[in-house]
């Protein structure tokens, strides 16, 4: 057991030791092999060595033969181009030598058709006078150039001014009505276009006047355009006033705004086709002689209404025309300046290019404010009545006129304004002469209506204040501009009116004392009644259809009561006539006596004599009553059956009375009229064709 137990250790060991010399001898072999391959890649490297030394020797040798060669070809190339570009300068150098010459034909003929072809010849021009002023200031060929480039610029100045003068034309007047006139059956306006230039002339001018501005240095061109547009501006409004002159004159048909359809001073969206102002002040009095509301002619310091002439109509409607054709035709003119004049210049020349048309117009507005002062000054205060349209369309376009010359002059701006105040001036002034003429209007008996009839002073003036509904703000205002209190300028709508109620008041107020004074003129009180009844009555009818009625209860609230009461005191005033009539009829002086009783010689004679003075009286009143007139039919009908029933009446009762009394032998001689024949006596009364 012990030896078998050394022995395994022992085969162990000797195990392990040849295993370990295997290992060492693969170890050497291993270290052989590495051995070799070193010197084998030592043998390569120094190959490698020697081959990249050889090859850095080729190298070197090579860069000191190409780089000498390179540096010679490069500045070869240099000198090459060198003489290209030199060669390139002489050339372009030479041409501007030439550019005189190259461009003598063209610039010659002008830009006319050629303008593109023209502005580039210029602009070879313009570069050779900057090589020259730059290079060679004192050359000749340097104002050889100018003088070529300062002609060229007057050739193109001058194509500027042709086109304008060749292609601007005054507005036709026909296109201008449409322009201005708006047709409220259509629910969008179709604008009208003014075109002014055709398109392509007017892309001419715009390329002329961008150059004239970036190199011609010169600002005449604006001159020459805003003297041609002025004067076409201003031909286009005398071309509308004179056709509107022509057409008005014959057909009356074209667009009115003098006038407006509805009782208030708001523009009307359609053009109203009827006559103006003063024509239409004869027709209202047409209308009321037709129902009855118009006296006979008398006289008075008024110039009548109805005998105007038709041509102040139409020279308020042309004028009012031209307003606003002026508005239309300046903005749009506006908008074609505003394609061809640089911005910095547009306003000041927009400010010169309207002066004419503008002034023109406010000569012809002041024209118009002096007539009516000379007409005022002769107590022809219908005068006032054509400044009252012409103010309010002033005043109706005076914010778009303040648009449409913005930017302008304060000059320019201030002149709309100032005929707006000088027209209030004269309107205010006319308006209150007009009230103090009606009251101090003389009481001339050769001018009084011998039938009792409205007065002249009471149509005019009531037909005056008539006008006043039409242009009810426009008067309000008009007298309001007058007031000298701080607040002037912050007048209400409703302060005006009450302003024009209180004028129309006073009018109505003097106009009342006047006739209370003419009335005196008459020595029969009975048709100084008739008188004054026919006149309040056609105050007081005319206030009712003019519906002036509203306007004067503003600050009168019982104005109408007052004229029924007026009229109603001046009809009792008329009956007292019949007094002396139907005193005779009463039982005073009339016998007492018993039935069957003779009558004394005396008491026969008292019934004769009040049968004789009826019959007297009534054939004396009816024969003078029958020439007095009384227009308005329901009044007369009224004052006839009134007093038929009051005659009527008594007479009746009288012939009652002395039915069974034997006062003469001769009845018939004091009963000449039985009662129906008295009755339609009266009923013939104020019948002047009876």
């Amino acid at each position: 057991m012990g030896i078998t137990s050394r022995m395994v250790p022992t085969e162990d060991a000797s195990a392990r030791k040849r295993e370990i010399e295997e290992k060492l001898k693969q170890e050497q072999e291993t270290l052989s092999f590495i051995r070799e391959n070193m010197e084998k890649s030592d043998q390569l490297t120094k190959g490698m060595v020697s081959i990249l030394s050889s090859f850095e020797s080729r190298l070197m040798q090579l860069e000191n033969s190409i780089i000498p060669v390179h540096k010679q070809t490069e500045n070869l190339q240099r000198l090459q181009e060198n003489v290209d570009k030199t060669l390139s300068c002489m050339d372009h150098v030479i041409s501007y030598y030439h550019v005189a010459k190259d461009t003598d034909r063209i610039i010659r003929e002008g830009p006319t058709g050629r303008l593109d072809d023209y502005l580039l010849c210029i602009a070879k021009i313009q570069k050779a006078v900057e090589y020259f002023q730059d290079n060679n200031p004192d050359s000749p060929e340097l104002n050889t150039v100018k003088a070529r480039f300062e002609k060229g610029k007057e050739l193109l100045e001058a194509e500027f001014r042709s086109l304008l003068t060749r292609y601007s034309k005054p507005v036709p007047p026909i296109l201008i009505l449409d322009a201005i006139t708006v047709d409220e059956e259509l629910e969008v306006q179709e604008d009208v276009v003014l075109d002014h230039l055709p398109e392509a002339v007017l892309q001419d001018i715009i390329c002329i006047a961008g150059w004239l501005v970036e190199y011609g240095r010169n600002q005449d061109f604006m001159n020459v355009y805003f003297q041609i547009r002025s004067n076409q501006l201003d031909r286009s409004i005398k071309g509308l006033k004179d056709h509107f002159r022509k057409n008005s004159a014959s057909s009356g048909i074209l667009y009115s705004p003098a006038v407006p359809t509805k009782r208030k001073d708001t523009p009307t969206k359609k053009a109203p086709k009827r006559p103006g102002t003063i024509r239409k002040a004869q027709n209202l009095l047409k209308q009321y002689s037709q129902h009855g509301l118009d006296g006979k002619k008398g006289g008075s310091n008024l110039t009548p209404l109805e005998g105007k002439d038709d041509v102040l109509d139409i020279e308020i409607d042309s004028y009012i025309h031209c307003i606003t054709a002026f508005v239309k035709l300046a903005q749009s003119e506006y908008v074609l300046l505003a394609e061809i004049i640089p911005e910095h210049h547009q306003k000041k020349t927009f400010d010169s290019l309207i002066q004419e048309a503008l002034d023109n117009l406010m000569l012809e507005g002041d024209n118009i404010v002096s007539a009516a002062r000379r007409a005022i000054m002769r107590h022809d205060y219908s005068a006032v009545l054509t400044i009252f349209p012409i103010l309010r369309h002033l005043k109706m376009n005076k914010s778009e006129f303040d648009t449409t010359l913005q930017g302008t002059a304060a000059s320019t701006k201030n002149k709309l304004p100032t005929l707006i105040t000088s027209m209030e001036t004269i309107g205010a002034k006319a308006l209150e002469e007009f009230a103090d003429s009606i009251k101090n209007d003389p009481d001339k008996e050769y001018n009084m209506p011998k039938d009792g009839t409205v007065h002249e002073l009471t149509s005019n003036a009531i037909l005056f204040l008539q006008q006043l509904l039409d242009f009810h703000e426009t008067a309000g205002a008009m007298l309001a501009s007058q007031e000298t209190s701080s607040s002037a300028g912050s007048y209400t709508s409703e302060f005006n009116k009450r302003l024009l109620s209180s004028y129309i008041c006073k009018v109505l107020g003097n106009l009342q004392l006047n006739l209370l004074s003419k009335s005196k003129v008459y020595e029969d009180s009975a048709l100084s009644a008739i008188f004054l009844h026919n006149n309040y009555n056609y105050i007081l009818k005319s206030l009712e259809k003019s519906e002036l009625i509203q306007l004067v209860t503003v600050t009168q609230k019982k104005a109408e009561s007052s004229y029924r009461e007026l009229i109603e005191q001046q009809i009792q005033m008329y009956q007292r006539s019949w007094l002396k009539v139907t005193e005779h009829l009463t039982d005073r002086n009339m016998p007492v006596f018993q039935p069957g009783t003779k009558l004394k010689d005396k008491e026969r004679q008292v019934i004769k004599d009040k049968f004789k003075g009826f019959n007297d009286g009534l054939e004396e009143l009816c024969k003078i009553q029958k020439g007095w007139a009384i227009p308005d039919k329901e009044q007369r009908n009224f004052i006839r059956q009134a007093q038929r029933r009051v005659v009527s009446d008594a007479y009746r009762a009288f012939l009652q009375r002395c039915a069974n009394i034997s006062f003469t032998k001769n009845p018939e001689k004091y009963h000449k009229y039985r009662p129906e024949e008295v009755e339609e006596m009266i009923e013939k009364l104020f019948d002047t064709s009876a």
